[in-house]
């Protein structure tokens, strides 16, 4: 039974295809993010240190944390409409497992969330700046000294690829995330969707659930929110995955076809120089 405290948020797991179900609840002290099993123990800190990659071939396309044996995949849509929302101190009660997908966007989750009181933390400031480069690729990121929030996630995609080079940013308005970020949904290319396909996986999924793009750029059997929704949903990530700094991070930050994994390294970076003569100051 539910108190009127709590909000109830359900779907199935975007690679699990689980049934899964959050309840989130006020935190009763200024305990950060925290993921709860409903048994009350374990629970585990929405934070870097906790941060896990998955295994199997679909390892480092979402966030995971875990403690011990208690993990939680694909956080990074919740983590993200919590940062827009500003909420830094909240219970999401759920078992070992994936969050829900919903319909790819963090929509869900802000509809959900936006009447909840905002719980704000102290925001993290640099000193200096903080890079993380994937020589591989070319993608890389970049924290800078800011007095405002200013994300901006850069999308490059190799040619025949049908998505235009597009960009985003925000500036840390949560009117500005509800509105023009959070609809913004996951999305493939479809031969990565058919491959995918072929291996067994997402078979509970079809283009009319997420978007598929085709050759030609064009959402197969769906149609865009945005015409450079692709790129919101990218910068909707950043948010979250930024969000395992657990605080506001205050910076001017550039994602150049960034991966989580290369956002994970980056807040690594920073969480490691949490002090004045580091690089960072509270």
């Amino acid at each position: 039974m539910r108190t009127p405290q709590e909000i109830e948020v359900s779907g199935f797991g975007l690679f699990s295809a689980r049934p899964s179900r959050v309840l989130f609840r006020c935190a009763q002290s200024q305990s950060g993010i925290r993921f709860v099993h409903p048994a009350g123990s374990p629970s585990v800190a929405a934070l870097i240190a906790f941060q896990r990659i998955a295994s199997g071939p679909l390892g480092g396309r979402n966030t995971v944390i875990a403690i011990d044996a208690y993990a939680v995949a694909t956080i990074e849509h919740l983590l993200s409409a919590l940062a827009g929302l500003n909420i830094w101190h909240i219970d999401v009660v759920t078992e070992a497992g994936e969050l829900p997908i919903l319909d790819g966007s963090a929509l869900g989750f802000v509809e959900a969330l936006r009447e909840s009181p905002v719980s704000a933390a102290t925001p993290l400031q640099l000193n200096r700046p903080f890079r993380v480069d994937d020589a591989a690729t070319g993608a890389w990121i970049e924290a800078r000294p800011a007095r405002s929030i200013r994300y901006r996630y850069e999308l490059r995609y190799p040619p025949g690829s049908g998505i235009a080079d597009q960009h985003f940013e925000w500036d840390g308005d949560p009117r500005h995330y509800n509105e023009e970020i959070a609809p913004a949904r996951t999305f493939s290319l479809e031969r990565e969707a058919i491959a995918l396909k072929s291996a067994g996986l997402f078979p509970h999924l079809t283009p009319r659930d997420m978007l598929v793009i085709a050759p030609d750029g064009r959402p197969i059997d769906n149609t865009y929110r945005f015409p450079d929704e692709p790129a919101r949903h990218k910068l909707l990530d950043l948010i979250g995955d930024l969000a395992l700094l657990g605080r506001p991070l205050v910076a001017e930050v550039i994602a150049h076809r960034s991966s989580h994994a290369l956002t994970h390294e980056l807040c690594r970076q920073i969480a490691g120089a949490m002090d004045p003569k580091l690089g960072v100051r509270s």
